[in-house]
């Protein structure tokens, strides 16, 4: 599983001119799924998006010191089967790694129900369709968490 972390003032996913999904202060997420993922690495990412120090106590201060939970943030979390994309032979990518969409969306789904749990604002896309992402990136802070199943 990998997911790009992105701390944001923002964030908002369009699909067909509608807002599906907008925060604030807090995380946009996107998220690939792989075909070896199971629960256990959902579990491990949840984890880890609410409780890695991410965050200043004050907006704009400097010092990691606050999770997306301690802030009380909010998360956009947004389906990324490109994620897994391999782009080293040829000139189009191959998405043989990626989970096939419907154990894909049964994982994504238990990620955000996950995420529910936290008590915290989460707000998501639509698996599968085509959306536009807007984002209004904080720092800017961009990280790669990735959990591959040993």
């Amino acid at each position: 599983m990998r997911i790009i972390i992105q701390r944001v003032l923002s964030s908002q996913v369009t699909v067909n001119g509608e807002i599906v999904g907008k925060i604030g202060r807090g995380l946009n997420l996107l998220v690939g799924i792989a075909e070896t993922d199971t629960s256990i690495e959902i579990d491990w990412m949840v984890r880890k998006c609410l409780g890695l120090r991410l965050f200043s106590a004050e907006i704009g201060g400097e010092k990691w010191e606050k999770s997306v939970q301690e802030i009380q943030g909010e998360l956009l979390v947004i389906s990324q089967f490109t994620l897994y994309g391999d782009c080293r032979k040829g000139r189009r990518p191959s998405f043989s790694n990626s989970a096939s969409p419907n154990v894909a969306q049964s994982l994504y789904n238990l990620f955000i129900e996950q995420l529910k749990n936290s008590d915290l604002r989460v707000e998501t896309g639509i698996f599968g369709a085509m959306m536009e992402v807007n984002i209004n990136n904080d720092g800017p802070v961009t990280l790669l968490l990735e959990k591959e199943r040993i």
